[in-house]
């Protein structure tokens, strides 16, 4: 078994938590307080700016079969995942610019920038992120909420090419020699912080 496999495997059990999270119980039945989920919008996109640091700190280490795909990795989030954000910002009334970071999501931003001062370290401290939206949104795709917006926010997740750059992010984990220890104290962690982000602030 790969390392990404392994620590999929690891993974799943706090993915199944995730899924009876309220929050994204709410997004898979369609009828979330459209107040929570403005607040989650305001915060995941104040994390997706550190996101895209991140991808960022890792390219400058990066080995050169690497260095386009987190180069491009940096431009999806930045351009592609975060438009969706600003376009049901506007649809939920969320203030992505005055937004101010709650405790959750200082937290988990830190974590990971202060992950990727290590190459190998980074990439498993991400991958939770990447791996865990993937698996949520093929998931919740299964059955989509009829809610239009909540529908447009499963089929991003659930989207192939989604799930192309996180099987690439898996062949990465797996050809940049981490330690597996290291790696699986990391990965978990970010799995941590993934499932305590839904609770978002009021």
């Amino acid at each position: 078994m790969s390392l990404a496999a392994h620590l999929e495997e690891l993974g799943l059990p706090l993915v199944e938590e995730q899924l009876r999270h309220p929050t994204v119980a709410g997004i898979a039945r369609g009828d979330l307080d459209e107040a929570v989920f403005r607040s989650w919008l305001e915060q995941d996109y104040l994390y997706l700016l550190d996101y895209t640091r991140v991808f960022a700190r890792l390219a400058w280490q990066a080995p050169d079969a690497h260095l386009g795909d987190l180069v491009d990795l940096a431009h999806s989030t930045l351009h592609d995942e975060l438009e969706l954000h600003r376009s049901l910002s506007a649809e939920f009334g969320a203030d992505l610019e005055g937004a101010k970071k709650g405790p959750a999501c200082a937290a988990y931003s830190g974590f990971l920038l202060e992950s990727a001062a290590s190459y190998a370290d980074g990439l498993a401290a991400l991958y939770p992120c990447m791996w865990g939206y993937s698996t949520l949104g093929l998931r919740l795709a299964e059955n989509p909420p009829a809610e239009p917006r909540y529908r447009r926010w499963v089929d991003t997740y659930a989207d192939p090419d989604f799930a192309a750059l996180t099987r690439r992010c898996a062949q990465m984990i797996d050809e940049s020699g981490a330690d597996p220890e290291r790696a699986e104290r990391f990965f978990l962690e970010g799995m941590r912080h993934e499932l305590a982000f839904w609770d978002v602030p009021a």
